[in-house]
């Protein structure tokens, strides 16, 4: 009978920290102070609501803003969750930065619909630049907002999609961080990788921003040489990248590792020296609690 009790014991124990650690991936801190809101783009027949999601630091601002644009899961867009990126998010919101994460055109709740233009990488890329831009513009208006300090940040599509947007030369604009940023496409008759290094050629030959770029050796999405090739596109043509190899991420795909708690050691130094270089704030001005299961 002892060793029954222990045994359930034991069972519940396991139970209890498997969801945990399931859990703990959408937990987010009271003190991140997490919102929710529609975002309203354009105007008459061409209005669109983003649904955005902010982190707002305590205090009045005005702060400088962030803007973290998602990638695309398989499958439609409209299925695809909220984006919510609390581990780079928290890092950026400790120290004093505004952070905004606007779902496009046709993703979760937003409205519109996503536009594809099929194999034609370098418009994909525009097209969704449109939305980041739209969003910006908005966020602008808010009187919290140093307008003339803003980061943009973009993981896989929202990646390539934040490149793109730097194409426009944003006056508030300071700099562009890519992670794992691209467009893969299915298509064998597409040429897609190609496209992708003629896409960011064409990117670069029109910005004037400096950006940094994490790619892992272990992303299966690109691989090890197609970053590189990308990169020395975007140069070759006038653009201005610091590409960051980071080789095999010990955590599973490289892919995601803009998410995984585990990648901040990899991105967070070169971010720092980066958004020193080009005058943004990188010293902690508050902390956030731990959350339960953390």
């Amino acid at each position: 009978m002892q060793l029954q009790r222990c045994l359930l014991l034991l069972l519940s124990v396991v139970a209890f920290s498997g969801k945990c650690l399931a859990d703990a991936k959408q937990l987010i801190p009271r003190n991140m102070n997490e919102k929710v809101e529609m975002i309203s783009t354009g105007s008459g027949l061409f209005g669109v609501e983003l649904e955005t999601t902010l982190y707002i630091p305590p205090g009045t601002g005005p702060f400088p803003l962030v803007v973290i644009n998602h990638g695309k899961a398989f499958g439609n867009p409209r299925f695809d969750p909220r984006a919510r990126y609390p581990v780079i998010s928290r890092e950026f919101l400790t120290r004093g930065y505004l952070v905004a994460i606007p779902m496009r055109s046709g993703y979760s709740k937003s409205g519109g619909s996503n536009i594809d233009s099929g194999c034609n990488t370098e418009s994909n890329g525009r097209l969704q630049a449109k939305d980041i831009s739209a969003a910006l513009e908005k966020l602008l208006e808010r009187p919290e907002v140093d307008k003339s300090r803003v980061l943009l940040i973009g993981q896989s599509y929202g990646g390539i999609a934040s490149i793109a947007a730097g194409a426009t030369n944003p006056p508030a604009v300071k700099g562009i961080i890519n992670f794992a940023g691209g467009i893969k496409r299915t298509e064998t008759t597409c040429g897609w990788e190609q496209a992708l290094i003629d896409a960011f050629a064409a990117y670069g030959k029109e910005s004037r921003l400096p950006t940094l770029w994490f790619y892992g050796d272990n992303d299966s999405y690109w691989g090890v040489e197609l970053p590189k090739k990308m990169h020395a596109a975007y140069l070759t043509s006038g653009g201005r990248a610091q590409l960051v190899s980071y080789g095999i991420f010990s955590d599973g795909d490289a892919h995601n590792m803009m998410s995984s708690a585990r990648g901040v050691s990899i991105w967070l130094p070169e971010t720092e020296k980066f958004l020193s270089e080009i005058g943004m704030p990188t010293k902690q001005v508050f902390t956030i609690e731990v959350t339960p299961c953390h």
